[in-house]
């Protein structure tokens, strides 16, 4: 068997998307128990100067679905965020993200392999090839953003853990 692109990627991708979608509806279930607000952990945050739970989760589809979509079109800016979304536009976000990307083939993500990619912030230009900024770039700010927001929701008191976190494992057969 061949490991491509798409198993390093796209695969991950929905892992960890379905993890998050998961720890967010838990936490939600918590925050309603305890009669917490969930506007207050879609604004909460580890420390001041980072960006609060509604900016990691809309990284997470940034990173995830927006990464192929640019690897499709040749450019990726950052994602200026999304300062509206509430908790419940969130979670449909995460599901979004995993729906598009559940309808990605194989075929449709390798053969993205060897095309340019340019990240792109005001004047400043960075040239990958698809597979280097997806792999060097897009994964790695992907499983930051989730992990934070995990973070961002343990801190917040919701009861979760290390399994919250993997998802769904890709077992032999």
């Amino acid at each position: 068997m061949t490991f491509s692109l798409y198993d390093a990627t796209v695969t991950n991708y929905l892992q960890i998307l379905g993890a998050v979608g998961g720890f967010l509806d838990k936490s939600l279930t918590h925050f309603r128990d305890k009669g917490i607000d969930p506007a207050e952990a879609v604004e909460a945050r580890l420390a001041p100067d980072m960006a609060p739970l509604r900016f990691q989760i809309v990284s997470v589809a940034h990173h995830s679905r927006g990464a192929i979509a640019a690897a499709q079109s040749g450019v990726f800016s950052p994602s200026m965020g999304k300062p509206d979304l509430d908790y419940a536009a969130l979670q449909g976000l995460v599901s979004e993200a995993s729906k598009e990307l559940s309808a990605l083939t194989p075929e449709d993500v390798n053969a993205l392999i060897g095309r340019d990619v340019t990240f792109k912030l005001g004047e400043r230009a960075l040239p990958f090839t698809a597979e280097g900024f997806l792999m060097s770039f897009s994964l790695p700010n992907f499983f930051f953003h989730a992990t934070t927001a995990y973070d961002i929701l343990r801190h917040k008191g919701a009861p979760l853990g290390k399994r919250d976190f993997m998802g769904r494992l890709t077992l032999k057969t």
